[in-house]
């Protein structure tokens, strides 16, 4: 499989780093690995970028990235922390005079229906977003004909189905709290593998730190790295210290490939 380059636009919980209101030591913490967007990452693959997941961040994300240009956007799934910025395609809308390409499965074209019913009105408003939805499942993809396969990961986030994604020898995880048996097989052999980690101890809908070291290490990658972190888990210095070798947190900023 091809390389990829990956940037992790956001690392953060639905409510971000810090979340607003908390005093607690994590956000009041002057380090900027510390600030912590919604999560999204940036992926640059067989000539395409592409982005994973915009939510509420999502404009803040690409003027702080210096994105000018989205070939795709994946969605893992329909919670507005992974799909609250999509009014703001309307900049690349403008910028490249044609719509952009959205990958998701099909319960979350019809949740984006309902949320962005002005965007798919037959009478528009004019300077709605323009979105070209293509709907997904399990199955391999590919954004251009003549582009490598993009290898979707089945998991669950609670009891709703999300996706995964693998670009060649990066994978992304985000928002499960479980992976079953087979989809370990499209984990094989990776550079990079990223998993959801939101706190100690179980959550009903996120993998814990220990369940995402289980699942790292199970997947035995070269490099994983943890992401969707809270303000319950500590300091990234601190939590750094605690993961075992080959695993370590992710921050926004952070480029790997």
């Amino acid at each position: 499989m091809g390389k990829a380059r990956l940037t992790f636009l956001g690392t953060g919980t639905s409510q971000g780093v810090p979340m607003i209101g908390c005093t607690c030591e994590v956000c009041r913490s002057e380090d900027p690995r510390d600030k912590r967007l919604r999560a999204s990452v940036l992926v640059e693959y067989d000539g395409m970028d592409i982005l994973v997941d915009a939510g509420p961040d999502f404009r803040q994300q690409m003027l702080r990235a210096g994105v000018s240009h989205l070939d795709a956007i994946l969605l893992t799934h329909n919670h507005k922390d992974h799909t609250g910025g999509l009014d703001d395609i309307r900049a690349f809308n403008y910028l490249e005079k044609k719509a952009t390409e959205i990958y998701c499965e099909k319960y979350v074209e019809e949740s984006l229906r309902k949320e962005y019913s002005y965007a798919f009105d037959e009478q528009k408003y004019p300077g709605a977003p323009e979105w070209h939805i293509h709907d997904i499942d399990e199955n391999p993809f590919r954004i251009k004909e003549d582009t490598a396969e993009i290898i979707p990961i089945r998991g669950r986030h609670y009891k709703l189905p999300v996706l995964g994604y693998r670009f060649g020898n990066i994978a992304y995880c985000t928002d499960m709290n479980h992976i079953a048996d087979e989809e370990f097989e499209k984990l094989e052999g990776l550079d990079h593998f990223i998993i959801n980690c939101v706190r100690y101890g179980r959550h009903i809908s996120h993998f814990s730190l220990e369940q995402a070291v289980e699942v790292a290490q199970r997947v035995n990658a070269e490099h994983s790295w943890l992401t969707h972190l809270s303000h319950q888990l500590p300091r990234y210095d601190v939590l750094k210290a605690e993961l075992p070798e080959g695993i370590l947190p992710a921050y926004d900023g952070l480029t790997i490939e």
